[in-house]
């Protein structure tokens, strides 16, 4: 669908294949463009199955709207159509085969973003499939992207089957708050329930993905959701209440008691204006004392670098030696792990890890799994101490739940000492690459505001 006229060429050229030229005039919207794209969507339609009325992608496919353009009202195709057998991918992708046009969307993403090399061709010509060759699963993190990608009804998703159509929902722009990258989401809504989750574009934090959690997580609000306020009576029994009575009975409670009986604490998902509101609130009423969670990592609040990621997202781009602490980071930041291998397999960025090696999919050096590594590294009897102070832009990326342990601030020492005698702070490039890779959405929020466990 790529055909344009360029004036000189004997017959239209595929523009994404062509090399520009001085003085090149190209014309897209000609009578021979429009006839040579015609002809091939003819050759894509000719075994795709007429399923719109059921099918998931209608409202939002590529092929109805390129067909609106280009399409004509009659088929010269009399053959018959090819049959395909559907795919199991797993619990999340629905297949329907037969609308497949082969475009290798599916394929390029799971190679080249996800690091999967699971989808694959076989066969030739009409006989070709789509497929993973032998029976497998699509097991990546990022999976259901591809389904965005596809430009047909040939991969939808499974949880998402026959329950509503794009022109029933409405929609509003959002953030992810289940890990701590913060990705740009759209929520789709129809009346008062929330449908699903689409990625937004945002170069700097997701690109254009998101990760499965992110995408289906959101049943869980469905069910079992608390939203009215209970009491538990002295008999045991839980009481329904209203919530101007719920109001009246904390006022009570707080009437009885000193501001110095009073704790609050703050959760993992509290956004900043609610964990400021209630600071406020805490402080009105003469309380001092609130925290987080007794398991989050032990940071200094007064010194905001160390605890912010402070390379930044894209300044992976960037970075010349990686040494990750303590981090799955495939579960933990699945985006960031993505933007990691693409440096990796594009630019050979060196990767170290201390702590549990997990099964990341690219390549990665182990350095061990105890904290004698990072105090050898420290004190630069570790070879990659040599690494980390030749490099001009090293990152280290340390998990918040390494630094939730017993010994997470000797952790943070280490890590601090590694920096300071090494580039990871490189003054001449104006460069800190000591990053703290939080678990939980609101951790960064509730630290600006001097909230920190005790």
């Amino acid at each position: 669908m790529c055909l344009v006229e360029v004036e000189g060429a004997p017959k239209p050229v595929a523009s994404c294949a062509m090399n520009v030229m001085p003085n090149m005039k190209v014309n897209t919207k000609s009578e021979t463009t429009k006839v040579a794209r015609g002809g091939v969507l003819e050759f894509l339609l000719a075994n795709h199955p007429l399923d719109c009325p059921i099918c998931d992608q209608g409202g939002e496919c590529d092929l109805q709207d390129i067909s609106q353009v280009y399409g004509y009202q009659e088929s010269r195709f009399n053959e018959y159509k090819r049959a395909v057998e559907d795919k199991y991918l797993g619990p999340i992708i629905r297949t329907v085969m037969n609308r497949c046009i082969h475009c290798t969307r599916c394929i390029r993403f799971t190679e080249q973003v996800a690091g999967e090399h699971t989808l694959g061709t076989t066969g030739r010509g009409n006989y070709t499939e789509i497929g993973t060759y032998v029976e497998a699963l699509v097991t990546n993190e990022l999976s259901a992207n591809a389904v965005d990608l596809c430009p047909v009804g040939a991969l939808t998703h499974l949880p998402y089957t026959f329950v509503a159509r794009p022109w029933e929902l409405k929609s509003v722009y959002s953030i992810d708050v289940l890990d701590g990258m913060g990705s740009a989401i759209e929520v789709n809504y129809r009346g008062g329930e929330l449908m699903r989750i689409l990625p937004r574009v945002h170069e700097e934090i997701n690109l254009e993905w998101i990760s499965d959690k992110t995408r289906h997580a959101f049943d869980g609000l469905k069910k079992q959701r608390l939203s009215f306020p209970i009491l538990k009576t002295p008999g045991g029994d839980i009481k329904e209440l209203k919530w101007e009575e719920a109001m009246d009975i904390m006022r009570d409670q707080f009437d009885q008691v000193s501001g110095d009986e009073i704790a609050g604490f703050v959760g993992k998902l509290a956004d900043l204006e609610s964990t400021l509101a209630f600071r406020d609130l805490l402080h009105r009423l003469g309380c001092e004392h609130v925290e987080s969670s007794s398991i989050a990592p032990k940071l200094n609040a007064n010194l905001r670098s160390e605890y912010l990621f402070n390379s930044t997202i894209p300044g992976v781009e960037d970075a010349d030696y990686v040494l990750m602490v303590g981090s799955n980071i495939r579960t933990e930041a699945p985006l960031l792990c993505s933007r990691i291998r693409s440096r990796v397999d594009e630019h050979g960025l060196e990767v170290g890890i201390v702590g549990y090696a997990p099964n990341l999919k690219h390549r990665y050096s182990h350095h061990g799994t105890t904290t004698d590594t990072l105090k050898e590294i420290a004190d630069g009897s570790h070879p990659v101490f040599e690494k980390l102070r030749e490099a001009k832009r090293p990152m280290v990326i340390v998990s918040s739940h390494a630094l939730s342990r017993d010994d997470g601030e000797a952790i943070l020492n280490n890590i601090k000492a590694i920096a300071e005698n090494t580039n990871v702070i490189n003054h001449e490039e104006r460069w800190n690459g000591m990053n703290v890779l939080h678990n939980d959405i609101g951790r960064v929020g509730a630290l600006d505001l001097g909230i920190q466990p005790y």
